[in-house]
């Protein structure tokens, strides 16, 4: 009779290995030269994310539990580490688009070794060892998911700096049909709630440990602000007016000459888009995306109205309830945001399309433990200087989100599929 760690153990393997078949998938549309390449620090090169997310379960998980495991290369810890201080040195972030070396045919015999050998350690793991390693395989699956969007938007990254603008899917169609519904606001009760995330399943440090909060009552708007919607603000000279700009927001605007979300281009008159599909023009009902915290609020502040705190929309995402089975994540394979498909919802695209900017600087919850060792340092030490995102999007794999999911970037970013949603 097969006991139920290894049921488990079995299960855990086929999700690996499907997650790691994801993983190349979505690299199989590239050519070969699109895989080295980094226009800036903020965007990896596809070879690399391979071989880090390879690195991670060889560094992490094979290292520690495979007696006898032999890394597949002796400078591939020094290459492929990320930010892991406590693992030693490495590439610095900026240079990891000048290793034209490993190739990546290097890189995938490395990830199939590693997978190899998990499937190895799986069958044969000592049964002292089992919490343990199920912990930490379990953040190594979450982590490549990680990964798996980060490689869209990096992807999207390169491709659409190239003055051909390439489309990353020829000939693909994507989800966009209907008219979107009109704006409007739902009113949410205030007063003590619970949020952070409470239960057996996985969630990250930072989303622990559960607390209470106060709000007071709020509104919340019913969709996302579209394309159409944020015309209107650059219309208005949204970009060429401080007052609703955020002082820094406001100098960095001007310094790096925005006029328009990240991927707009005017031609001719016309506004066209760039999208992983290729430069079409401008579809008035899609998500805005591609947008800094600072745009997100000053549109709000042109708008007259604010960004959610991460707090509130959390409390709004419980009392919603969404579910991943109709939202536009990864699996749908548009890889764009959409306009709004079910109009059965009160509240609509809470999950995935983009992630919503929230007015909440990331910082730990009261009573947040950070883990020990080298896995501290995978949310712990970011937690300045960052702002909260919430909801997913369209380049997130729907099991990997929840209402207590918190992402985090710099408020200047706007490769990740970010966008807005308004509160009053």
């Amino acid at each position: 009779m097969i006991s139920f760690e290894e049921k488990a153990l079995s299960i855990e393997l086929d999700k690996f290995k499907d997650i790691r078949k994801q993983t190349e998938k979505i690299c199989a549309p590239l050519q070969i030269e699109d895989y080295v390449l980094q226009p800036n620090a903020d965007a990896s090169p596809p070879k690399w994310h391979l071989a880090h997310t390879a690195w991670f379960f060889e560094t992490f998980i094979l290292n520690r539990f495979l007696s006898g495991y032999k890394p597949f290369h002796s400078m591939y810890n020094f290459i492929f580490n990320s930010y892991y201080e406590s693992i030693g040195e490495r590439v610095m972030r900026v240079d990891r688009g000048n290793l034209s070396r490993p190739t990546v045919s290097d890189v995938m015999n490395y990830r199939e070794y590693v997978d190899e050998h998990i499937t190895n350690l799986i069958e044969k793991i000592k049964e002292k060892d089992v919490a343990e390693f199920e912990k930490l395989f379990v953040i190594g699956l979450n982590h490549e998911q990680q990964h798996q969007e980060l490689l869209v938007t990096d992807i999207k990254f390169i491709l659409g700096n190239n003055p051909l603008m390439p489309p990353y899917l020829d000939n693909h169609n994507v989800e966009n049909i209907g008219n979107n519904i009109e704006l409007e606001y739902i009113r949410v009760k205030g007063g003590e709630h619970l949020i952070g995330y409470k239960g057996d399943a996985f969630a990250w440090d930072n989303e622990k440990p559960v607390h209470t909060v106060y709000v007071d009552n709020f509104e919340i708007a019913n969709r996302l602000i579209t394309n159409k919607e944020y015309l209107e603000f650059i219309n208005n000279g949204g970009y060429q007016k401080f007052n609703f700009w955020l002082g820094e927001g406001w100098d960095l605007a001007r310094s790096q000459k925005w006029e328009a979300p990240m991927y707009w281009h005017k031609m001719d008159g016309q506004w066209m888009n760039y999208t992983l599909t290729g430069l079409k023009p401008l579809s008035p009902d899609e998500p805005v995306t591609h947008i800094s915290f600072y745009e997100a609020d000053a549109y709000a502040s042109w708008a007259d109205k604010r960004l959610l705190t991460e707090a509130e929309w959390e409390i709004a995402a419980k009392h919603f309830n969404p579910t991943s089975d109709n939202a536009n994540f990864i699996e749908k394979e548009n890889y764009h945001p959409i306009p709004i498909q079910n109009k059965n919802e009160i509240c609509h695209q809470l999950f995935g399309d983009t992630w919503e900017w929230t007015y909440s600087g990331y910082f730990p919850y009261p009573g947040y433990t950070r883990e020990k060792g080298a896995l501290g340092e995978y949310n712990g030490k970011f937690m300045l200087n960052q702002m909260v995102l919430r909801g997913g999007s369209c380049a997130t794999p729907a099991n990997h989100i929840r209402n207590t999911y918190r992402n985090f970037f710099h408020a200047d970013k706007r490769w990740q599929f970010s966008g807005i949603r308004l509160a009053k």
